[in-house]
């Protein structure tokens, strides 16, 4: 133990079932803290454990839905229609099950509770204070999850870098549990790097984040040390000896093709059982899930074809660099899907706003087996979303349209075939063509500027044409996707539409909103108001892009047999 600080207390604490994992990191942030915890979750959970994740947030938004994706990364929406961090996304697609938004902790959320507590004379009269009631709520939180969900484990991710102001409140609740003998264990994720002007892996700022750590009452259990490379036998041991770590609980964790190898590697450096051997737990080797996880990996390493993805959107420029994390939901779904279809996603991102300033670029499309225009909010770039639309439908290159993909497609299938030329969408310009317009009961919220979690939001039912491709995709007669967006095809436009030959696949239960669309002579052209990315599991790939990929491999075979052809001719 160093200076006073806690170390892991195995003693159950009789009135909770759950055990605690606390996941914590130091150094720089984007280190990968939510791979990490939802690798330990998933081998807990091949153990047999119940395994609870929630992410704990400093910001003071009581959700991400307000933030721009190119800060903070994407908007994962849950099931209940939370808005939450992205690193929800990853717990769901390692796990295999689908969160809740009481997964996810905010300051904001924090503060609001005590306040209105507060308000309500729920304290009895007593001075509240940022210490302890601030850190108490977070632990009322952490538990009222564990004890809902029948928890075996939480796993506790808290966001931010040891040493940000933003997260000591959280540090403090995790440093006050252990003292009240809760069971937890303390994970703490730092970056070795390698100086190219030196050529050495340095572990001195690893040492200062644990000291950082320790600063705040925690000592940690184990030491997840991310590099480049694999962490050698010189640099564990200074890990351990400064760092007060025993040396088989530092473990590796350098750059991977997939971040999905990270639980294989983790369980080739025994970190599952020694976390049960510290619960005073026995780990039981042979486990079937990861047996299958681990076969779901090879499989991935042995593909050899590839499919050819662009992506066509907005959010990806953040200074000087392209931030992927604002697509990170469509990135792994068509991955997931690819792997399904043995074979390799090779995806390009490309910005719309470039064909706005030259139409002739758009020719580039044709070097992708497949296009997508994932969803989006305003005005920059949308041009350019819809002549690559156009251009898919009209090159018969198969496209994806995902929420305002489908929209735009809407858009652009009424200009240029039904002859609307006035046809745009009422969240970007008044128009005598309104074909996108905003729900009714959504326009109050826009003129009065509420904007917070007032979309149509969550898990929400459309019923499937029989005989539509989005049909035989999903393999039954209704399907249940996550919407996160404010307007819809307008119902005033939609038996023009189907006059032209825009069959409308997927419809809500009283037909009232349009929710997937298909063109019948093109190899794949579907799009859909909800976003079906955030569905798609490792292991359980989402329908709408097992069948997009499948034409893509279609597309590239016939791409070839054009190229192979016309060599011959000459």
């Amino acid at each position: 133990m160093l200076n006073g600080a806690v170390s892991f207390n195995a003693n159950k604490n009789s009135t909770d079932k759950a055990r605690f994992i606390a996941i914590t990191g130091g150094v720089i942030s984007g280190l990968g803290k939510g791979v990490v915890t939802a690798s330990i979750g998933l081998l807990l959970q091949a153990q047999g454990y119940n395994v609870t994740p929630i992410k704990i947030d400093p910001y003071i938004n009581i959700d991400a839905g307000t933030m721009r994706p190119t800060e903070h990364g994407e908007v994962f929406v849950l099931d209940d229609g939370g808005e939450t961090d992205q690193d929800l996304g990853t717990y769901e697609r390692f796990h295999g099950k689908n969160m809740a938004r009481e997964n996810s902790i905010t300051t904001g959320q924090v503060y609001r509770t005590v306040i209105e507590k507060e308000r309500n004379l729920e304290f009895d009269g007593k001075c509240v204070e940022v210490i302890p009631h601030i850190p108490q709520e977070v632990e009322r939180r952490i538990k009222e999850l564990g004890r809902k969900t029948n928890a075996d484990f939480v796993l506790m991710e808290v966001g931010g870098t040891v040493g940000d102001y933003q997260n000591v409140l959280f540090l403090e609740a995790i440093r006050q549990m252990h003292l009240k003998g809760d069971p937890v264990a303390v994970v703490h994720v730092v970056y070795l790097p390698i100086p190219k002007s030196i050529g050495e892996m340095k572990s001195k700022p690893a040492q200062h984040s644990v000291r950082m750590l320790n600063e705040a009452g925690i000592q940690p259990d184990f030491i997840v040390a991310r590099s480049e490379k694999p962490l050698d036998r010189v640099r564990m041991e200074k890990l351990s000896l400064f760092c007060n770590v025993h040396p088989d609980d530092v473990i590796s964790d350098p750059d991977m093709e997939s971040a999905y190898e990270l639980p294989a590697l983790f369980e080739e450096q025994g970190l599952t059982r020694r976390i049960l051997e510290k619960f005073g737990l026995q780990h039981k080797p042979g486990s079937k899930e990861f047996a299958t996880w681990k076969s779901f990996i090879d499989g991935i390493r042995d593909i050899k074809k590839e499919a050819r993805v662009g992506i066509v959107g907005k959010y990806f420029d953040t200074g000087d660099f392209t931030l992927e994390d604002s697509y990170i939901s469509v990135m792994e779904a068509v991955r997931h899907a690819a792997w399904h279809n043995g074979a390799k996603p090779v995806m390009q991102w490309i910005d719309s706003k470039a064909f706005e300033k030259d139409k002739q670029r758009l020719s580039i499309l044709k070097d992708y087996d497949g296009i997508i225009v994932p969803g989006g909010f305003g005005g920059s770039g949308v041009e350019g979303k819809i002549l690559a639309i156009q251009y898919c439908r009209e090159n018969r290159i198969p496209y994806l349209g995902l929420c305002y993909g489908m929209q735009l497609a809407v858009v652009e299938f009424a200009r240029h075939v039904c002859g609307m030329k006035a046809a745009h969408t009422t969240e970007l310009a008044k128009t005598d063509c309104p074909v996108i317009d905003i729900l009714p009961e959504q326009r109050k919220n826009v003129e009065q500027k509420h904007y917070g979690g007032t979309m149509r939001l969550g898990l929400w039912p459309a019923r499937l044409l029989e005989g539509s491709l989005v049909r035989r995709l999903y393999g039954k007669p209704e399907a249940s996707e996550r919407h996160r967006h404010r307007y819809e095809v307008n119902p005033e436009y939609v038996g023009a539409l189907e006059k032209h030959g825009m069959m409308f696949s997927g419809v809500s239960p009283d037909r009232r909103l349009m929710e997937y669309i298909e063109l019948k002579d093109h190899p794949f052209f579907v799009a859909t108001q909800a976003h079906p990315e955030l569905t798609s599991k490792a292991l359980q790939p989402n329908p709408l892009f097992v069948g997009f990929i499948r034409a893509c491999l279609a597309n590239g075979r016939a791409a070839h047999a054009r190229a192979v052809m016309s060599r011959a001719w000459c």
